[in-house]
């Protein structure tokens, strides 16, 4: 009982540790004083002051744009990817496996590095495409491992059966490969935006002049000195990602609930 006891207690330090400093922030981002440490009052001001700055209304257009547009590139790829993978066998699949594992765990600031000496190699503008060319490279790893484990569970016999039954390799894909490991797709997609809006570090290496994204404004701001429109825009950002997060855990969970289902009315018909 005792030990139930410390393990609670400790788990919930090591959550005050982790949250107590973005709540602290969150709160005093609807402060109405200019103090850091003084509050004075609810206020929206440092929210509506955000939104009328240049550099943020451009930071958050270009944030969006290619968080969109890299999420749907990186999800394309990744899926023909993920495909082309799961159908191979032995030690090439192994290879390509950690090959694709490379990037998820090397750190970002060698990737990015990686990829600004590549442009310049080539003689590639910095700006806006190098920097959406850049999220695609670093995002179509994470959705090819969200994408593989449907691609496991999806049942061979069912693509073969269609193929017996006359529909052509792309029928197949489209009619039948495509909806089962939909929730993977759907997911990879939702990772791809999300790590686009969270990125700092390869944006970093691999923007132009007049191109920048939110974390890259947020850490400028921050150098100039903290100002409480910093605490409104993080408040903004760590919103959004949350939500993001939430709603791909729920369809996580929606996915292991439906299988979870699917076994037990076969057990049912046994």
């Amino acid at each position: 009982m005792v030990k139930k006891y410390l393990s609670k207690i400790y788990m919930g330090f090591i959550f005050i540790f982790l949250y107590a400093p973005i709540i602290v922030l969150a709160i005093f981002s609807f402060n109405e004083s200019k103090s850091r440490g003084n509050w004075t009052g609810f206020s929206l001001k440092w929210y509506v002051e955000l939104f009328k700055d240049r550099d943020i209304q451009m930071a958050v257009y270009y944030t969006i744009s290619i968080a969109i547009i890299s999420a749907i590139i990186s999800t394309i790829l990744g899926t023909i990817a993920a495909i082309g993978i799961n159908s191979m066998k032995g030690k090439k699949k192994s290879m390509i496996l950690n090959i694709n594992y490379l990037p998820v765990v090397n750190p970002d600031i060698v990737t990015g590095i990686s990829l600004m000496i590549l442009y310049i190699s080539f003689n590639i503008d910095f700006g806006f495409n190098t920097m959406l060319i850049s999220h695609i490279v670093f995002s179509i790893p994470y959705v090819i491992l969200s994408i593989l484990p449907k691609l496991k569970q999806l049942d061979v016999n069912m693509t073969e059966a269609a193929m017996d039954l006359g529909a052509t390799p792309m029928y197949a894909l489209r009619k039948v490969i495509i909806p089962e490991i939909k929730p993977g797709i759907v997911t990879g997609f939702l990772m791809a935006f999300t790590l686009s809006i969270d990125d700092f570090i390869i944006s970093y290496f691999t923007k132009g002049e007049g191109v920048t994204n939110l974390s890259i404004v947020i850490y400028s701001m921050a150098r100039r000195g903290v100002r409480p429109t910093i605490n409104a825009l993080s408040t903004i950002m760590l919103t959004v990602v949350l939500l993001l997060m939430l709603l791909i855990n729920k369809r996580s969970n929606g996915a292991i609930k439906e299988k979870s289902n699917i076994l037990k009315r076969k057990e049912v018909f046994k």
